[in-house]
């Protein structure tokens, strides 16, 4: 296994840990998502290149363009929710209660 990939997974493996261990505010949570993403998006990027090809080229843009969906969508849920509860800590959020 070369150091590219391991620092792939290394970077993916991290941020499913902070999204498991570290879930007491909503925005940590986006952003462990995001870092996810993130490292997929630079692996998609690099596949090409390691298997010489250039078939696959359009899929790190279209995981980039549903990335950048994710985001706003995090974010609008933020606010919304800070909004209505005060804070963003995912303790106060309960889907039994309307």
């Amino acid at each position: 296994m070369s150091y590219l990939h391991l620092s792939f997974y290394s970077a993916f493996t991290l941020s499913s840990l902070g999204l498991a261990f570290h879930r007491t505010h909503l925005i940590s949570a986006l952003l462990c998502l995001e870092s996810m993403m993130l490292s997929m998006y630079v692996a998609l990027a690099m596949w090409p290149i390691q298997v010489q090809s250039s078939t696959s080229t359009i899929l790190p843009i279209i995981m980039l363009t549903f990335s950048a969906c994710e985001a706003g969508t995090g974010l609008a849920l933020l606010v919304a929710s800070t909004r209505t509860h005060g804070s963003d800590h995912l303790h106060n959020f309960n889907l039994l209660k309307c």
